[in-house]
């Protein structure tokens, strides 16, 4: 679901934005300190929040100043000039009056337009937000380590140890986060903007906030000290405070990333929404690329890059082949299901065999099972098994569950016993088999 992407004329600055979504409420996500509104639905998980948002409410969320898709400008503005480019934004989107929801550094510009503009801000919902910049950054020291990164390895996607730290380990999320980095501001821009940053203390400014407030935060968040947000929600007159355990700074992952999208939709409707959940049956595959961590020590980070890329094309032309959905790439596999067992087995056999042109081996493994179905993902216990049999499976090898070997009999698929296990995490032994190597044309 990308939205196309708008400008809003703020002066003589050109500020970009998107509008998705129809519900009965308008609600503008105001991001934290760089942005890049065409990125964020690259990543899954973001994604999927922001689809969460417009199933309940008309979503504008821009770039600031000097940011993403917005105008580049000669010197970063400070709070007052931001608020100009919000509201020229919500007029542009045809907004009168809307919820804001401010994002980290986004929060003190939220603060101060909805004390500014209480007829056009409805409510408030706050997320790892803070008044003053010391409970970001509370030392001069911590600053200058901040800075050194920006110089040295800004677009690395480094930061994430940091803003994520339950992705640390998770490549692919890394890559995406580097890209996120360089779209959003240029180094220079980095630093200007942080400078400009430094100066905020708005402690001032919350009593004077009249408007429904909700303050999130995570107790264990390594960019803004949990103290920030607890000192806004006890400044705002009638505030309510919810605080979830976690480390991570970005809202849309970590464990609890459901329950923060919970408590914004009642805070906001009245109402916790229910998810909607169909359920169906569908065959699972996952793959993956076997010994990666050695292959991309070996190739280095520009080589590997090109593998991954040309590893995912082949893949993804594969799975259209076969008539696949992928559902996600999950590091340097994919997970994607299929409405037949047979289609999806020759799509894996497929897959391990046309790789090796590339100088790899995958692993894959498949079942058939019934599965949620919310929004764009899959859930369920069909796809912990799918995961479990593919872990089993070694390299160039395809494995299935019995379940997928008895719903293609009579396909003309072989396959040789790999003997009875048990599944992690899964009740009972499970009797896996593994798919002979021979490409079938697809039906």
């Amino acid at each position: 679901m990308q939205p196309v992407t708008q400008y809003a004329r703020s002066g003589d600055v050109h500020v970009a934005y998107q509008a998705f979504g129809d519900g009965p409420i308008n609600l503008v996500l105001v991001p934290g300190f760089v942005s890049n509104v065409e990125n964020y639905w690259d990543q899954p998980d973001l994604a999927r929040f922001l689809t969460r948002l417009a199933s309940y409410a008309r979503v504008v969320t821009f770039d600031k100043r000097g940011t993403g898709g917005s105008d580049r400008v000669s010197e970063l503005p400070g709070l007052d000039v931001r608020m100009d480019d919000l509201r020229a934004v919500m007029d542009a989107a045809g907004i009168e009056q809307a919820a804001l929801l401010g994002i980290s550094e986004g929060a003190p510009l939220s603060i101060l337009f909805a004390a500014t503009y209480p007829h056009r801000c409805r409510a408030l919902v706050l997320y790892g937000s803070f008044s003053r910049f010391s409970y970001w950054f509370a030392t001069d020291e911590a600053l200058a380590a901040f800075f050194g990164y920006v110089e040295k390895a800004w677009g690395t996607g480094g930061s994430i140890q940091k803003f994520a730290p339950s992705r640390a380990n998770d490549a692919a999320f890394q890559r995406w986060w580097g890209r996120n980095e360089r779209l959003g501001a240029s180094p220079a821009a980095v630093t200007a903007l942080m400078r400009m940053n430094s100066q905020i203390e708005i402690g001032g400014v919350l009593p004077a906030v009249r408007v429904p407030t909700l303050v999130i935060h995570r107790t264990g968040d390594q960019v803004v000290n949990v103290a920030g947000g607890r000192d806004v929600a006890a400044k705002i007159p009638g505030a309510r405070l919810a605080e979830f355990p976690g480390s991570d700074h970005l809202f849309y992952v970590g464990e609890n990333a459901d329950d923060i999208s919970d408590a914004i939709e009642e805070f906001l409707t009245g109402a916790r929404g229910s998810a909607v959940a169909d359920r169906v049956l569908a065959t699972v595959l996952f793959t993956d690329i076997v010994g990666s961590t050695e292959k991309a020590a070996s190739l280095g980070d520009r080589r590997w890059r090109a593998l991954l890329d040309d590893h995912h094309a082949m893949v993804r032309g594969i799975l259209t082949r076969f008539r696949g959905h992928e559902i996600k790439t999950t590091g340097d596999g994919f997970f994607a299901t299929f409405d037949g067992p047979a289609r999806g087995v020759r799509c894996a056999r497929a897959i391990a065999d046309e790789v090796r042109s590339l100088g790899i081996d995958i692993r894959a493994g498949l079942h058939t099972g019934e599965c949620e179905i919310i929004g764009d993902d899959v859930g369920g216990i069909a796809v912990h098994i799918g995961a479990r049999v593919a872990a089993l499976a070694g390299a160039g090898e395809v494995l299935v569950s019995s379940t997928v070997k008895d719903l293609v009999a009579g396909s003309g698929l072989r396959f040789g016993s790999r003997g009875v296990t048990p599944l992690k995490g899964v009740p009972g032994e499970w009797q896996i088999f593994a798919a002979e190597s021979s490409i079938s044309p697809a039906p």
